[in-house]
Protein backbone atom coordinates (compact mmCIF):
# COMPACT_ATOMS: atom_id res chain seq x y z
CA UNK A 1 0.00 0.00 0.00
CA UNK A 2 0.68 3.79 -0.57
CA UNK A 3 -0.55 7.08 -0.66
CA UNK A 4 -0.76 9.67 -3.03
CA UNK A 5 -0.78 13.02 -1.80
CA UNK A 6 -0.78 16.69 -3.70
CA UNK A 7 1.66 17.86 -5.42
CA UNK A 8 1.91 21.71 -4.35
CA UNK A 9 4.38 24.41 -4.86
CA UNK A 10 7.33 22.04 -6.22
CA UNK A 11 6.82 19.68 -3.80
CA UNK A 12 4.62 16.22 -2.34
CA UNK A 13 2.38 17.12 0.17
CA UNK A 14 -0.54 15.55 2.13
CA UNK A 15 -3.93 16.16 1.95
CA UNK A 16 -5.95 18.07 4.56
CA UNK A 17 -8.80 16.81 4.19
CA UNK A 18 -8.40 13.56 6.09
CA UNK A 19 -10.73 12.15 2.79
CA UNK A 20 -9.34 9.51 0.47
CA UNK A 21 -9.95 7.18 -2.16
CA UNK A 22 -8.54 3.83 -3.00
CA UNK A 23 -6.75 3.27 -6.26
CA UNK A 24 -7.05 -0.48 -7.26
CA UNK A 25 -5.36 -2.55 -9.21
CA UNK A 26 -7.52 -3.19 -12.05
CA UNK A 27 -6.40 -7.07 -12.79
CA UNK A 28 -6.61 -8.36 -8.96
CA UNK A 29 -9.42 -6.13 -8.04
CA UNK A 30 -7.03 -5.38 -5.17
CA UNK A 31 -6.54 -2.14 -3.40
CA UNK A 32 -3.27 -0.89 -3.84
CA UNK A 33 -3.05 2.71 -2.67
CA UNK A 34 -4.92 5.68 -1.32
CA UNK A 35 -5.28 9.27 -2.75
CA UNK A 36 -6.18 12.20 -0.96
CA UNK A 37 -9.24 14.21 -2.15
CA UNK A 38 -8.32 17.85 -1.85
CA UNK A 39 -10.03 20.94 0.03
CA UNK A 40 -10.53 24.17 -0.82
CA UNK A 41 -7.69 24.62 1.39
CA UNK A 42 -5.38 22.71 -0.29
CA UNK A 43 -6.77 24.54 -3.84
CA UNK A 44 -5.76 27.44 -2.08
CA UNK A 45 -2.63 26.74 -1.35
CA UNK A 46 -1.76 26.04 -5.23
CA UNK A 47 -3.37 28.72 -6.26
CA UNK A 48 -1.49 30.79 -4.52
CA UNK A 49 1.92 29.22 -5.39
CA UNK A 50 0.72 29.82 -9.01
CA UNK A 51 0.12 33.08 -8.28
CA UNK A 52 3.27 33.94 -6.52
CA UNK A 53 5.93 32.07 -9.67
CA UNK A 54 3.76 33.23 -12.37
CA UNK A 55 4.54 36.88 -12.81
CA UNK A 56 8.47 36.07 -13.20
CA UNK A 57 7.78 33.13 -15.38
CA UNK A 58 5.63 35.21 -17.45
CA UNK A 59 8.46 37.83 -17.33
CA UNK A 60 11.23 35.19 -18.63
CA UNK A 61 12.10 35.07 -21.98
CA UNK A 62 10.44 31.91 -24.40
CA UNK A 63 13.71 30.62 -25.29
CA UNK A 64 14.21 29.98 -22.01
CA UNK A 65 10.31 28.58 -21.62
CA UNK A 66 11.48 26.40 -24.35
CA UNK A 67 14.49 24.96 -22.54
CA UNK A 68 12.58 23.71 -19.66
CA UNK A 69 10.49 21.70 -22.23
CA UNK A 70 14.23 20.36 -24.17
CA UNK A 71 15.01 18.88 -20.68
CA UNK A 72 11.77 17.79 -20.04
CA UNK A 73 11.19 15.43 -23.14
CA UNK A 74 14.87 14.12 -22.36
CA UNK A 75 13.90 13.10 -18.70
CA UNK A 76 10.38 11.60 -19.96
CA UNK A 77 12.51 9.38 -22.62
CA UNK A 78 14.85 8.51 -19.54
CA UNK A 79 12.19 7.70 -17.66
CA UNK A 80 9.98 5.77 -20.05
CA UNK A 81 9.82 2.33 -18.32
CA UNK A 82 9.70 3.34 -14.69
CA UNK A 83 6.56 6.37 -16.20
CA UNK A 84 4.75 3.05 -18.38
CA UNK A 85 4.84 0.34 -15.42
CA UNK A 86 3.41 3.06 -13.07
CA UNK A 87 0.80 3.93 -15.83
CA UNK A 88 -0.22 0.64 -16.28
CA UNK A 89 -0.03 -0.98 -12.27
CA UNK A 90 -3.02 1.83 -11.84
CA UNK A 91 -4.78 1.94 -15.11
CA UNK A 92 -4.43 -1.47 -16.60
CA UNK A 93 -3.71 -1.08 -19.92
CA UNK A 94 -0.36 -2.81 -21.30
CA UNK A 95 2.94 -1.57 -20.89
CA UNK A 96 3.18 -0.98 -24.96
CA UNK A 97 -0.03 0.92 -24.39
CA UNK A 98 1.12 2.83 -21.77
CA UNK A 99 4.29 3.48 -23.58
CA UNK A 100 1.98 5.16 -26.69
CA UNK A 101 0.00 7.64 -24.00
CA UNK A 102 3.68 8.83 -22.82
CA UNK A 103 4.90 9.58 -26.29
CA UNK A 104 1.94 10.99 -27.73
CA UNK A 105 1.59 13.44 -24.66
CA UNK A 106 5.58 13.59 -25.51
CA UNK A 107 4.99 14.98 -29.15
CA UNK A 108 2.73 18.11 -27.77
CA UNK A 109 5.92 18.93 -25.05
CA UNK A 110 8.02 18.97 -28.59
CA UNK A 111 5.58 21.09 -30.12
CA UNK A 112 5.75 24.04 -27.58
CA UNK A 113 9.57 23.97 -27.66
CA UNK A 114 8.88 26.20 -30.81
CA UNK A 115 6.71 28.75 -28.71
CA UNK A 116 9.18 31.52 -29.34
CA UNK A 117 7.76 31.40 -32.66
CA UNK A 118 4.37 30.30 -31.73
CA UNK A 119 3.25 33.14 -29.84
CA UNK A 120 4.29 35.33 -32.05
CA UNK A 121 1.73 38.16 -33.06
CA UNK A 122 1.27 40.86 -36.14
CA UNK A 123 2.99 43.96 -36.49
CA UNK A 124 1.91 46.74 -39.39
CA UNK A 125 3.78 49.93 -39.55
CA UNK A 126 2.05 53.05 -41.14
CA UNK A 127 -1.35 51.56 -39.63
CA UNK A 128 -2.52 55.26 -40.42
CA UNK A 129 -0.37 58.89 -40.30
CA UNK A 130 2.19 58.25 -37.98
CA UNK A 131 0.68 55.34 -36.63
CA UNK A 132 1.97 52.26 -36.47
CA UNK A 133 0.08 48.50 -34.67
CA UNK A 134 0.87 45.43 -33.01
CA UNK A 135 -0.86 42.62 -31.24
CA UNK A 136 0.54 41.10 -28.51
CA UNK A 137 -0.06 37.35 -27.11
CA UNK A 138 0.12 37.46 -23.02
CA UNK A 139 -0.61 34.45 -20.88
CA UNK A 140 -4.48 34.41 -19.35
CA UNK A 141 -2.06 33.86 -15.71
CA UNK A 142 -3.34 30.61 -13.69
CA UNK A 143 -4.91 27.64 -15.66
CA UNK A 144 -6.35 24.74 -15.04
CA UNK A 145 -6.97 21.40 -16.59
CA UNK A 146 -8.99 18.59 -15.15
CA UNK A 147 -8.02 15.38 -17.02
CA UNK A 148 -9.81 11.51 -16.95
CA UNK A 149 -8.64 8.30 -16.19
CA UNK A 150 -8.02 6.68 -19.49
CA UNK A 151 -4.91 8.68 -20.38
CA UNK A 152 -3.29 9.71 -17.28
CA UNK A 153 0.16 11.24 -19.12
CA UNK A 154 -0.86 12.38 -22.89
CA UNK A 155 -3.84 14.41 -21.65
CA UNK A 156 -2.72 16.07 -18.57
CA UNK A 157 0.49 16.69 -21.24
CA UNK A 158 -2.03 18.39 -23.52
CA UNK A 159 -2.94 20.44 -21.47
CA UNK A 160 0.03 21.55 -19.44
CA UNK A 161 2.77 21.75 -21.78
CA UNK A 162 1.05 24.65 -24.16
CA UNK A 163 -0.10 26.45 -20.98
CA UNK A 164 3.09 26.87 -19.17
CA UNK A 165 5.27 27.36 -22.50
CA UNK A 166 2.77 30.43 -23.40
CA UNK A 167 3.48 31.71 -19.34
CA UNK A 168 1.06 30.58 -17.27
CA UNK A 169 0.92 28.81 -13.90
CA UNK A 170 -1.14 25.07 -13.81
CA UNK A 171 -3.19 23.29 -11.42
CA UNK A 172 -3.75 20.11 -12.69
CA UNK A 173 -6.82 18.03 -11.32
CA UNK A 174 -6.46 14.61 -12.47
CA UNK A 175 -8.13 11.68 -12.37
CA UNK A 176 -8.10 10.16 -8.70
CA UNK A 177 -8.36 6.62 -10.57
CA UNK A 178 -4.32 6.60 -10.98
CA UNK A 179 -2.69 10.26 -10.21
CA UNK A 180 0.61 8.50 -9.93
CA UNK A 181 2.36 9.11 -12.84
CA UNK A 182 0.74 13.48 -12.94
CA UNK A 183 2.65 13.59 -9.41
CA UNK A 184 5.62 12.30 -11.39
CA UNK A 185 5.28 14.33 -14.56
CA UNK A 186 5.48 17.16 -11.97
CA UNK A 187 8.17 16.31 -10.41
CA UNK A 188 10.33 16.00 -13.84
CA UNK A 189 9.67 19.18 -14.64
CA UNK A 190 11.02 20.84 -11.73
CA UNK A 191 14.35 18.69 -12.57
CA UNK A 192 13.89 20.19 -16.03
CA UNK A 193 14.17 23.21 -14.73
CA UNK A 194 10.36 24.47 -14.09
CA UNK A 195 9.96 27.14 -11.00
CA UNK A 196 7.82 26.01 -8.04
CA UNK A 197 4.68 26.74 -8.39
CA UNK A 198 4.19 26.63 -11.90
CA UNK A 199 3.01 23.19 -11.78
CA UNK A 200 0.85 22.30 -9.19
CA UNK A 201 -1.34 18.61 -8.96
CA UNK A 202 -4.15 18.69 -6.55
CA UNK A 203 -5.70 14.78 -6.41
CA UNK A 204 -9.84 15.50 -5.49
CA UNK A 205 -13.61 14.62 -7.00
CA UNK A 206 -16.44 17.01 -7.86
CA UNK A 207 -15.23 19.09 -4.48
CA UNK A 208 -11.83 19.72 -5.99
CA UNK A 209 -13.31 20.18 -9.72
CA UNK A 210 -16.43 22.80 -8.04
CA UNK A 211 -13.23 24.23 -6.38
CA UNK A 212 -11.52 25.05 -9.53
CA UNK A 213 -14.29 26.17 -11.46
CA UNK A 214 -15.15 29.52 -8.82
CA UNK A 215 -12.09 30.59 -7.84
CA UNK A 216 -12.25 33.75 -9.08
CA UNK A 217 -7.83 33.67 -9.70
CA UNK A 218 -8.26 30.84 -12.28
CA UNK A 219 -8.86 32.16 -16.09
CA UNK A 220 -8.69 29.14 -17.98
CA UNK A 221 -10.00 25.88 -17.94
CA UNK A 222 -9.78 22.48 -19.93
CA UNK A 223 -11.39 19.51 -19.37
CA UNK A 224 -11.78 16.11 -20.52
CA UNK A 225 -14.45 13.48 -19.38
CA UNK A 226 -17.98 12.58 -20.13
CA UNK A 227 -20.69 14.70 -22.19
CA UNK A 228 -22.86 15.23 -19.48
CA UNK A 229 -19.70 16.47 -17.18
CA UNK A 230 -18.21 18.78 -20.15
CA UNK A 231 -21.41 20.63 -20.29
CA UNK A 232 -21.37 21.10 -16.55
CA UNK A 233 -17.82 22.49 -16.71
CA UNK A 234 -17.86 24.70 -19.80
CA UNK A 235 -21.32 26.43 -18.09
CA UNK A 236 -20.05 26.40 -14.56
CA UNK A 237 -16.23 28.06 -16.13
CA UNK A 238 -18.57 30.57 -17.89
CA UNK A 239 -20.63 32.00 -15.16
CA UNK A 240 -17.88 32.14 -13.34
CA UNK A 241 -15.88 34.47 -15.83
CA UNK A 242 -13.34 31.89 -17.47
CA UNK A 243 -12.80 30.47 -21.00
CA UNK A 244 -13.04 26.82 -21.14
CA UNK A 245 -12.46 23.87 -23.81
CA UNK A 246 -14.26 20.95 -22.72
CA UNK A 247 -14.43 17.37 -24.46
CA UNK A 248 -17.01 14.96 -24.00
CA UNK A 249 -18.22 11.72 -25.32
CA UNK A 250 -17.93 9.77 -28.59
CA UNK A 251 -19.50 7.11 -30.75
CA UNK A 252 -16.54 6.93 -33.47
CA UNK A 253 -17.86 4.64 -36.99
CA UNK A 254 -15.32 3.57 -39.49
CA UNK A 255 -17.36 2.89 -42.97
CA UNK A 256 -16.53 -0.30 -45.24
CA UNK A 257 -17.44 0.68 -48.43
CA UNK A 258 -17.31 -2.67 -50.95
CA UNK A 259 -13.98 -2.14 -52.30
CA UNK A 260 -12.08 -1.58 -49.46
CA UNK A 261 -9.30 -4.23 -48.32
CA UNK A 262 -11.14 -6.27 -45.65
CA UNK A 263 -8.15 -7.86 -44.33
CA UNK A 264 -6.82 -4.33 -43.87
CA UNK A 265 -9.85 -2.88 -42.41
CA UNK A 266 -10.62 -6.11 -40.51
CA UNK A 267 -6.88 -5.58 -38.42
CA UNK A 268 -7.98 -1.82 -37.93
CA UNK A 269 -11.05 -2.80 -36.44
CA UNK A 270 -9.71 -4.93 -34.10
CA UNK A 271 -6.70 -2.45 -32.91
CA UNK A 272 -8.86 0.74 -32.90
CA UNK A 273 -12.50 -1.34 -31.35
CA UNK A 274 -10.11 -3.50 -28.68
CA UNK A 275 -7.08 -1.56 -27.76
CA UNK A 276 -6.84 -0.16 -23.82
CA UNK A 277 -9.99 -2.43 -24.00
CA UNK A 278 -11.70 0.07 -25.30
CA UNK A 279 -11.41 2.50 -23.07
CA UNK A 280 -10.31 5.95 -25.46
CA UNK A 281 -12.62 8.49 -26.92
CA UNK A 282 -11.14 7.79 -29.93
CA UNK A 283 -11.85 4.10 -30.06
CA UNK A 284 -14.10 2.66 -33.14
CA UNK A 285 -16.78 1.18 -31.49
CA UNK A 286 -19.42 1.06 -34.94
CA UNK A 287 -18.59 -0.60 -38.20
CA UNK A 288 -20.66 0.00 -41.18
CA UNK A 289 -20.07 -2.31 -43.81
CA UNK A 290 -21.61 -1.11 -46.97
CA UNK A 291 -23.87 -3.86 -48.62
CA UNK A 292 -25.12 -7.10 -47.41
CA UNK A 293 -21.86 -9.10 -48.65
CA UNK A 294 -19.50 -6.89 -47.53
CA UNK A 295 -20.91 -7.25 -44.06
CA UNK A 296 -21.02 -10.61 -43.89
CA UNK A 297 -17.42 -11.06 -45.15
CA UNK A 298 -16.59 -8.77 -43.00
CA UNK A 299 -18.16 -10.76 -39.48
CA UNK A 300 -16.60 -13.80 -40.84
CA UNK A 301 -13.26 -12.19 -40.63
CA UNK A 302 -14.25 -10.21 -37.16
CA UNK A 303 -15.13 -13.23 -35.34
CA UNK A 304 -12.11 -15.33 -35.04
CA UNK A 305 -9.65 -12.35 -34.78
CA UNK A 306 -11.99 -11.24 -31.50
CA UNK A 307 -12.61 -14.51 -30.22
CA UNK A 308 -8.67 -14.77 -30.11
CA UNK A 309 -7.90 -11.48 -28.47
CA UNK A 310 -5.19 -12.49 -25.99
CA UNK A 311 -6.78 -10.67 -22.78
CA UNK A 312 -4.29 -10.48 -19.52
CA UNK A 313 -2.48 -8.08 -16.82
CA UNK A 314 -0.67 -5.76 -17.74
CA UNK A 315 2.65 -7.57 -16.84
CA UNK A 316 1.80 -10.11 -19.19
CA UNK A 317 3.84 -8.68 -22.17
CA UNK A 318 2.17 -10.64 -24.54
CA UNK A 319 -1.77 -9.41 -23.79
CA UNK A 320 -3.49 -7.50 -26.57
CA UNK A 321 -5.73 -5.41 -23.64
CA UNK A 322 -6.20 -5.30 -20.16
CA UNK A 323 -9.01 -5.35 -17.35
CA UNK A 324 -11.65 -2.00 -17.09
CA UNK A 325 -10.35 1.01 -14.77
CA UNK A 326 -12.87 -0.24 -11.98
CA UNK A 327 -15.57 -3.04 -10.64
CA UNK A 328 -18.44 -0.18 -11.91
CA UNK A 329 -17.15 0.30 -15.16
CA UNK A 330 -17.15 -3.37 -15.72
CA UNK A 331 -20.45 -3.38 -14.24
CA UNK A 332 -21.69 -0.92 -16.33
CA UNK A 333 -20.37 -2.11 -19.61
CA UNK A 334 -21.88 -5.75 -19.16
CA UNK A 335 -25.08 -4.36 -18.39
CA UNK A 336 -24.71 -2.38 -21.70
CA UNK A 337 -24.28 -5.37 -23.44
CA UNK A 338 -27.29 -7.19 -21.77
CA UNK A 339 -29.05 -4.30 -22.80
CA UNK A 340 -27.64 -5.22 -26.48
CA UNK A 341 -28.74 -8.62 -26.62
CA UNK A 342 -32.46 -7.80 -24.83
CA UNK A 343 -33.30 -5.21 -27.81
CA UNK A 344 -32.42 -7.74 -30.77
CA UNK A 345 -28.83 -7.44 -31.97
CA UNK A 346 -26.77 -10.50 -32.36
CA UNK A 347 -24.12 -11.04 -30.28
CA UNK A 348 -21.76 -12.86 -32.50
CA UNK A 349 -18.84 -13.56 -29.56
CA UNK A 350 -19.46 -12.73 -26.22
CA UNK A 351 -17.13 -11.43 -23.48
CA UNK A 352 -19.28 -11.13 -20.79
CA UNK A 353 -18.04 -13.95 -18.52
CA UNK A 354 -14.01 -13.65 -18.86
CA UNK A 355 -12.71 -15.32 -16.29
CA UNK A 356 -8.93 -15.59 -16.01
CA UNK A 357 -7.27 -18.43 -13.58
CA UNK A 358 -5.70 -16.44 -11.14
CA UNK A 359 -7.07 -13.26 -12.06
CA UNK A 360 -10.54 -14.08 -11.06
CA UNK A 361 -11.29 -10.87 -9.21
CA UNK A 362 -9.91 -8.38 -12.06
CA UNK A 363 -12.38 -6.18 -13.66
CA UNK A 364 -12.17 -7.83 -16.80
CA UNK A 365 -14.92 -8.10 -20.24
CA UNK A 366 -13.93 -9.84 -22.96
CA UNK A 367 -14.23 -8.53 -26.42
CA UNK A 368 -17.73 -8.65 -27.55
CA UNK A 369 -19.13 -8.48 -31.15
CA UNK A 370 -22.58 -7.38 -32.08
CA UNK A 371 -24.49 -7.81 -35.39
CA UNK A 372 -27.59 -6.39 -36.55
CA UNK A 373 -27.31 -3.26 -34.55
CA UNK A 374 -29.78 -0.52 -35.48
CA UNK A 375 -29.80 3.24 -34.48
CA UNK A 376 -32.50 3.04 -32.18
CA UNK A 377 -31.05 0.54 -29.86
CA UNK A 378 -29.01 1.90 -26.45
CA UNK A 379 -26.10 0.23 -27.73
CA UNK A 380 -25.75 2.40 -30.50
CA UNK A 381 -26.85 5.61 -29.20
CA UNK A 382 -24.52 5.16 -25.91
CA UNK A 383 -20.48 5.67 -25.73
CA UNK A 384 -19.76 1.91 -24.38
CA UNK A 385 -16.37 2.65 -23.62
CA UNK A 386 -15.60 -0.92 -23.14
CA UNK A 387 -14.61 -3.82 -25.37
CA UNK A 388 -17.49 -3.85 -27.73
CA UNK A 389 -17.83 -3.53 -31.40
CA UNK A 390 -21.33 -3.23 -33.10
CA UNK A 391 -21.75 -4.12 -36.89
CA UNK A 392 -24.83 -1.48 -38.66
CA UNK A 393 -25.13 -2.79 -42.29
CA UNK A 394 -25.75 -0.41 -44.59
CA UNK A 395 -27.24 -0.71 -47.90
CA UNK A 396 -25.25 1.87 -49.32
CA UNK A 397 -22.58 4.39 -48.94
CA UNK A 398 -25.56 7.44 -48.61
CA UNK A 399 -26.65 5.31 -45.87
CA UNK A 400 -23.42 4.75 -44.39
CA UNK A 401 -22.93 8.49 -44.30
CA UNK A 402 -26.16 9.32 -42.44
CA UNK A 403 -25.33 7.33 -39.33
CA UNK A 404 -22.52 9.32 -37.77
CA UNK A 405 -24.12 12.53 -39.63
CA UNK A 406 -27.23 11.69 -37.41
CA UNK A 407 -25.19 10.70 -34.40
CA UNK A 408 -25.44 13.26 -31.52
CA UNK A 409 -21.27 12.73 -30.85
CA UNK A 410 -18.85 13.96 -33.23
CA UNK A 411 -15.30 13.30 -32.27
CA UNK A 412 -13.91 10.93 -34.99
CA UNK A 413 -15.08 8.93 -37.53
CA UNK A 414 -13.35 6.68 -40.51
CA UNK A 415 -13.51 5.40 -44.24
CA UNK A 416 -11.85 2.49 -45.68
CA UNK A 417 -11.84 2.37 -49.38
CA UNK A 418 -9.38 2.37 -52.21
CA UNK A 419 -12.19 5.12 -54.13
CA UNK A 420 -10.53 8.60 -53.86
CA UNK A 421 -13.65 10.10 -55.20
CA UNK A 422 -15.52 8.78 -52.38
CA UNK A 423 -12.99 9.60 -49.74
CA UNK A 424 -13.12 12.83 -50.68
CA UNK A 425 -16.47 13.46 -50.83
CA UNK A 426 -17.23 11.84 -46.90
CA UNK A 427 -14.50 13.64 -45.95
CA UNK A 428 -15.80 17.14 -46.94
CA UNK A 429 -19.63 16.15 -46.55
CA UNK A 430 -19.31 14.88 -42.86
CA UNK A 431 -20.54 16.76 -39.60
CA UNK A 432 -17.06 14.96 -37.43
CA UNK A 433 -14.32 16.63 -35.89
CA UNK A 434 -11.30 14.66 -36.72
CA UNK A 435 -11.64 11.80 -40.39
CA UNK A 436 -9.58 9.27 -40.82
CA UNK A 437 -8.91 7.57 -44.74
CA UNK A 438 -7.87 4.16 -44.27
CA UNK A 439 -6.96 5.71 -40.68
CA UNK A 440 -8.88 3.89 -38.26
CA UNK A 441 -7.80 6.20 -34.85
CA UNK A 442 -7.60 9.63 -36.41
CA UNK A 443 -5.80 11.58 -33.82
CA UNK A 444 -4.03 14.62 -35.44
CA UNK A 445 -0.09 15.36 -34.84
CA UNK A 446 0.81 17.36 -31.60
CA UNK A 447 1.11 20.81 -34.48
CA UNK A 448 -2.47 20.24 -35.41
CA UNK A 449 -5.38 20.29 -33.25
CA UNK A 450 -7.60 17.93 -31.48
CA UNK A 451 -11.51 18.45 -31.01
CA UNK A 452 -14.82 16.82 -31.83
CA UNK A 453 -18.16 18.53 -33.23
CA UNK A 454 -21.55 18.30 -31.52
CA UNK A 455 -22.15 16.91 -28.38
CA UNK A 456 -18.54 16.25 -28.31
CA UNK A 457 -16.86 19.03 -28.02
CA UNK A 458 -17.98 22.51 -25.87
CA UNK A 459 -15.59 26.00 -26.84
CA UNK A 460 -14.24 27.45 -29.97
CA UNK A 461 -10.36 26.14 -29.58
CA UNK A 462 -9.31 22.75 -29.35
CA UNK A 463 -6.18 20.70 -28.02
CA UNK A 464 -2.71 21.45 -28.84
CA UNK A 465 -1.97 22.69 -32.04
CA UNK A 466 -2.04 26.37 -32.90
CA UNK A 467 -5.44 26.44 -31.18
CA UNK A 468 -3.86 25.96 -28.07
CA UNK A 469 -1.62 28.69 -28.28
CA UNK A 470 -4.27 30.95 -28.92
CA UNK A 471 -6.82 29.41 -26.08
CA UNK A 472 -3.56 29.89 -23.56
CA UNK A 473 -3.05 33.11 -24.15
CA UNK A 474 -5.36 36.35 -24.38
CA UNK A 475 -4.48 39.03 -27.76
CA UNK A 476 -3.68 42.67 -26.84
CA UNK A 477 -3.79 45.24 -29.55
CA UNK A 478 -1.10 48.22 -29.59
CA UNK A 479 -2.10 51.40 -31.43
CA UNK A 480 1.19 53.71 -31.37
CA UNK A 481 1.65 57.13 -32.62
CA UNK A 482 4.27 59.47 -31.36
CA UNK A 483 4.12 63.29 -31.38
CA UNK A 484 5.81 64.04 -34.76
CA UNK A 485 3.29 65.54 -37.42
CA UNK A 486 0.20 65.31 -34.54
CA UNK A 487 -1.94 68.68 -34.87
CA UNK A 488 -2.90 70.89 -32.04
CA UNK A 489 -6.72 70.47 -30.91
CA UNK A 490 -9.20 68.09 -29.75
CA UNK A 491 -10.92 65.62 -32.41
CA UNK A 492 -14.08 64.91 -31.50
CA UNK A 493 -15.27 62.76 -34.22
CA UNK A 494 -14.97 58.78 -34.43
CA UNK A 495 -11.03 58.39 -35.22
CA UNK A 496 -10.27 56.78 -39.19
CA UNK A 497 -7.78 56.42 -41.17
CA UNK A 498 -8.35 58.77 -43.96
Amino acid sequence: MYEIGHFIGGKRVGGSSGRTANIFNPATGEVQATVSLATDADLNAAVEAAKAAQPAWAATNPQRRARVFMKFVQLLNENMDELAETLSREHGKTIEDAKGDIVRGLEVCEFVIGIPHLAKSEFTEGAGPGIDMYSIRQPVGIGAGITPFNFPAMIPMWMFAPAIACGNAFILKPSERDPSVPIRLAELMIEAGLPAGILNVVNGDKAAVDAILTHPEIGAVSFVGSTPIARYVYGTAAMNGKRAQCFGGAKNHMVIMPDADLDQAANALIGAGYGSAGERCMAISVAVPVGEETANRLIDKLTPMVESLRIGPYTDGKADMGPLVTKEAQARVRGLIDRGVEEGAKLVVDGRNFKLQGYEEGFFVGGCLFDNVTPDMDIYKTEIFGPVLSVVRAKNYEDALALPMKHEYGNGVAIYTRDGDAARDFASRINIGMVGVNVPIPVPLAYHSFGGWKSSSFGDLNQHGTDSIKFWTRTKTVTSRWPSGIKDGAEFVMPTMK
